[in-house]
């Protein structure tokens, strides 16, 4: 699984082919979550509050290159670092 973006010890990874609805995983030390990219909701798992904070605001403001991600990885194709919160 592709790591796309790393920022304060959070990795942004996505798996190719992966199932409906367009999402990434966001993992943090033993804790994972699940994020829709078009409604940035978690769809499951969990993150400490803070964590989960910065990985939807990071999200936000990179919404259109992780779909444009979404749909390299739905054709196996390696998707594109985004740049990491700052």
């Amino acid at each position: 699984m592709p790591t796309i973006a790393f920022f304060y010890g959070i990795a942004i990874q996505m798996f190719w082919q992966d199932h409906a609805p367009p999402h990434f995983h966001a993992l943090y030390g033993d804790d994972e979550v699940l994020v829709n990219i078009k409604t940035l909701d978690v769809l499951e798992g969990h993150l400490p509050k803070r964590a989960l904070a910065l990985v939807l605001e990071w999200a936000q403001e990179h919404q259109n290159e992780l779909l444009e991600d979404w749909n390299l990885c739905a054709t196996n194709q390696h998707p594109k670092k985004i740049a990491p919160l700052r």
